[in-house]
């Protein structure tokens, strides 16, 4: 497999460093709100990457994606809340998770939290180290990271060194490419503030720390084989996870670097002020699927920037049902036999798939060679030349690609559940059989055109009534 490793700028072979198993670390939510799409556009790749790692090339794959749950915007957050700290950033770790579900992320091996008492210790440890290694200071309360403790600091980012502030320090979390200084590792903690007292002066922790601590402690010792986010977070998140890992255990913190473009709104950034940072409920309260989202955050690269606007999730959404209108067609396929020229170009689909997933995952050629052998079997289909005998290695085939992509299983699940809940489809059922003794048929009528554009479809026999979805 080649992948691209933002560290050196040029795509590279991938294997991982030791046995068959790839340790891959990703970037998760920073808790003070629901994850927008934008996100999830970083997820979906990420998931992908994983299924090719397992499902293509064969690897056992040992994922963290981690929760910050401890840092400036959680703190202000529960406190705007009213609310305490883990209870607030509770009811987003749990959105996470049902976004993930409808998005058909896989689970991965470990979802650590920040504030986890051994992630805690973990942090207290490196910090430790680093002190040890004379790569810290106490300022005002806090601890911090001199960069200038760092021959090659910059190094990800690729920081021009002579813009760099010796001695500078910055105590936000979050900051600018032009703040290149002395960063907060453990932070003195205000009033009303989460402490602990792991680090001396007790405190808490800052967010670059805790990435770093949780890969080391879940994933082993250094380098881990692959590093994953967004592109926004190589500087300066990434970089700073660097350098204290580099510096306190003395070895290569991760050999590849794999960092996902931005996801536009309308040829826009996402951002709260122009009400364009839409989540995955936003897009259903709009009619949309988890599907269609899946399907368009794949039909790009992930190093291309992609534009999202309501036209492409609903042009994601015909292709995904012209893709299900397909495999339906084969369900009516009666000609006996098979063909080795379906055989033959089944194969040569496979072929195409697996080498543009497996160049630096080019899921958007992926995607062609699935739609090209569609077109293809579509025509076979209407002249008769695909048989019976044919139709299992061609679902085989499309099985096959999707437990790399995942948009089939994602829409098939979504199928199976009713576009409203059944005690609710029930409940206008008897209203209507209601309006309707009561000679109420304009009132009928209107409960079964509600459904119908609900996704409903009633049938009326001597029995009774039935539905089921459109």
């Amino acid at each position: 497999m080649r992948l691209y490793n933002t560290l050196t700028r040029s795509e590279e072979s991938f294997a991982p460093s030791t046995g068959n198993t790839v340790r891959l670390y990703a970037c998760g939510l920073t808790v003070y709100a629901r994850g927008h799409i934008g996100n999830f556009r970083t997820f979906v790749c990420v998931d992908v990457l994983r299924r090719t790692l397992k499902y293509l090339l064969g690897h056992d794959v040992r994922q963290v994606v981690n929760f910050t749950d401890v840092d400036d915007k959680t703190i202000l957050g529960a406190q705007k809340a009213g609310m305490d700290l883990r209870a607030y950033t509770d009811q987003f770790v749990a959105a996470f998770h049902e976004d993930t579900r409808a998005l058909g992320i896989e689970t991965v091996e470990e979802y650590p939290r920040a504030t986890d008492p051994q992630n805690i210790k973990a942090m207290a440890d490196l910090i430790a180290a680093l002190t040890r290694n004379g790569c810290t200071y106490v300022s005002d309360g806090s601890v911090y990271f001199k960069i200038s403790a760092m021959r090659d600091y910059g190094k990800l980012a690729h920081l021009d060194k002579e813009g760099m502030l010796d001695g500078a320090r910055v105590s936000a979390d979050d900051y600018s490419k032009e703040n290149a200084r002395d960063f907060v590792l453990w932070k003195a903690t205000a009033p009303g503030e989460p402490t602990w007292s792991d680090v001396d002066p007790p405190g808490r922790p800052g967010w670059h720390l805790e990435c770093s601590a949780m890969a080391l402690r879940l994933l082993g010792a250094p380098p881990i084989d692959i590093h994953a986010g967004g592109i926004d977070l190589i500087f300066p998140h990434h970089e700073n996870e660097i350098a204290q890992s580099e510096c306190a255990t003395g070895a290569p913190f991760a050999r590849f670097w794999f960092h996902v473009e931005y996801l536009l709104v309308n040829d826009e950034k996402m951002s709260k002020s122009l009400g364009n940072t839409y989540t995955i409920p936003d897009l259903a309260a709009k009619g949309y699927r988890a599907s269609a989202l899946r399907y368009l955050l794949l039909s790009s690269h992930y190093r291309k920037q992609l534009n999202f606007t309501w036209d492409s999730v609903q042009a994601a959404e015909k292709a995904l049902q012209r893709l299900m209108a397909f495999l339906a067609r084969l369900d009516a396929v009666t000609s006996p036999g098979s063909h080795e020229s379906i055989a033959t170009r089944v194969n040569e689909a496979r072929d195409a798939f697996r080498t543009a997933m497996l160049d630096d995952l080019n899921t958007a050629g992926a995607l062609g060679a699935m739609f090209e052998l569609v077109t293809a079997l579509n025509s076979a289909i209407d002249s008769g030349e695909l048989g019976t005998h044919d139709v299992p290695a061609v679902r085989a085939a499309f099985e096959e690609f999707d437990k790399v992509l995942g948009i089939l299983t994602v829409r098939r699940a979504e199928e199976a559940q009713p576009p409203l809940p059944v005690d609710e489809i029930e409940k206008l059922i008897e209203e209507r059989h209601a309006a309707r003794r009561r000679r109420d048929f304009a009132a009928a009528d209107g409960i079964r055109k509600d459904l119908d554009a609900r996704g409903i479809l009633l049938e009326d026999n001597a029995g009774g009534t039935r539905w089921k979805r459109k």
